[in-house]
């Protein structure tokens, strides 16, 4: 892997980290505002903060070195929260909520493209007959 595309692994990968750790704390705590907002959106209370568990452990998964299969759960967990969420916001017609969403699920693929091999997973090759 090129020294350039190691250092944009790292920004890309560490933004991410710093959005998902950001919006879970926020989804732990539970402001008033943003328990009106999921209320509105029509995800109970109890689902909120499991997210924003699953987030902080996803983030510190993604940063450890090794456990290669962890981390493909944790980015495919990612990939189907933002996802998830930016068709909530659609179905909702809440347009201006769309770019946090969008964002993070457009930095998850990202990372996810650009992992170093010792942070993939091999495919095991079969033998042929």
């Amino acid at each position: 892997m090129s020294k350039g595309k190691k250092i944009v692994f790292w920004v890309v990968t560490l933004w991410l980290s710093l959005g998902m750790v950001a919006t879970g704390i926020v989804q732990l705590i539970q402001t008033n505002e943003e328990k009106s907002k999921m209320i509105e959106l029509g995800i109970p209370n109890y689902i909120f903060a499991l997210i924003g568990i699953w987030k902080i452990i996803g983030v510190a998964v993604i940063l450890i070195p090794k456990c290669a299969l962890i981390k493909e759960w944790a980015y495919a967990g990612f990939f189907f929260l933002m996802s998830g969420a930016t068709v909530i916001h659609l179905i909702n017609g809440s347009y201006s909520e769309l770019f946090g969403p969008i964002l993070l699920l457009v930095l998850t693929i990202s990372s996810w493209l650009l992992r170093p091999e010792s942070r993939k997973l091999h495919q095991l090759k079969q033998a042929t007959l």
